[in-house]
């Protein structure tokens, strides 16, 4: 979600130069943004304090910033610009809202209310370093020809997933009509796509045969992306594919709805007051049946497709 952030802003302050500093296999998110230059690193060289000490000292050395814009805020990322900090450099830190995700998840008193989109967070870093700054918050493609609908079945927590013999019909239903292709990751969820190919017809199975490139290319010349909340939501965002997100027991409301996507194809059951009872979708359902997915139909999805593509 960071991706179309500071996209937008080097196009608002093109005088300016980000180094993105992350995890190497992430360098072909930010590939294509004038501006940008991407440093990766293997964090696994650079553990403890000893080792965030000697990250800290090949950063400024390398490329002496001018400012820290720390767009993590987790242990690491604050060690490396409190260092900063204490050297004089001017530093920001991303507020990621913490305690008004707690009153939005809790089960009693919840406060049910839309909170600020992560993405306006991530801006709110460059805002408080002092720079002018502003987000469409729309998705921006220049493809002109689509063809197929993507399907992304899987998502790191269960209370995220839609049961996979709903999604299987999902794919049989639709692939009457359209070509359907099936995202994944290697290993077991390779297997499972691999045995749905087999089984329907007009069904390809993408799954650990593409690059990441390589599947934000694919996912750029579809009509569109059936995903849960899951990262395949935001890969649509940033090649400016429609994307149809399916939500359980995490809500957008917690501000991670994929960027420029619409909350008309956000597919939910409303009418469960639990929801959400997670920010990530990573707690067990208190209730034990899972109802926020188990009650959302192959019918309702196919019907919301139907209407809108």
């Amino acid at each position: 979600m960071i991706v179309p952030v500071v996209k937008a802003f080097l196009a608002q302050h093109p005088d300016c130069q980000i180094v993105m500093v992350s995890r190497r296999q992430f360098a072909p998110l930010f590939e294509g943004i004038g501006g940008l230059e991407f440093h990766g690193v293997n964090l696994d060289h650079y553990k403890g304090p000893k080792g965030l000490l000697t990250l800290f000292s090949l950063l400024e050395s390398q490329f002496k910033p001018d400012f820290i814009a720390d767009l993590h805020d987790v242990i690491r990322t604050k060690t490396i610009t409190t260092l900063f900090s204490f050297k004089g450099y001017k530093t920001s830190i991303l507020d990621k809202g913490k305690e008004e995700k707690k009153e939005l998840i809790r089960l009693w008193d919840k406060k049910f209310r839309p909170l600020k989109p992560t993405t306006e967070r991530y801006a709110d870093v460059f805002r408080a370093l002092g720079f002018d700054f502003s987000l469409s918050h729309n998705l921006e493609s220049t493809v002109l020809s689509r063809q197929g609908i993507g399907l992304a079945p899987f998502a790191q927590h269960k209370g995220k997933m839609l049961p996979l013999e709903k999604t299987f019909e999902l794919a049989r239903r639709l692939s009457t009509s359209e070509h359907i292709y099936l995202f994944g990751a290697k290993g077991l969820e390779q297997q499972q796509l691999e045995e749905w190919e087999s089984l329907i017809p007009g069904c390809t199975s993408l799954a650990g045969k593409l690059t990441l490139k390589e599947e934000l290319e694919r996912i750029s010349g579809l009509k569109v992306m059936i995903s849960m909340d899951s990262a395949n939501m935001h890969l649509a965002s940033l090649v400016g594919t429609r994307c149809i997100s399916i939500w359980g027991s995490t809500h957008h409301y917690a501000g991670f709805l994929g960027y420029g996507q619409s909350e008309s194809d956000v597919l939910e059951i409303k009418e469960l007051t639990c929801r959400p009872c997670s920010v990530f979708g990573d707690k067990p359902c208190f209730r034990e049946d899972y109802a926020c997915l188990e009650e959302i139909s192959v019918e309702s999805i196919v019907a919301h497709l139907d209407r809108t593509l």
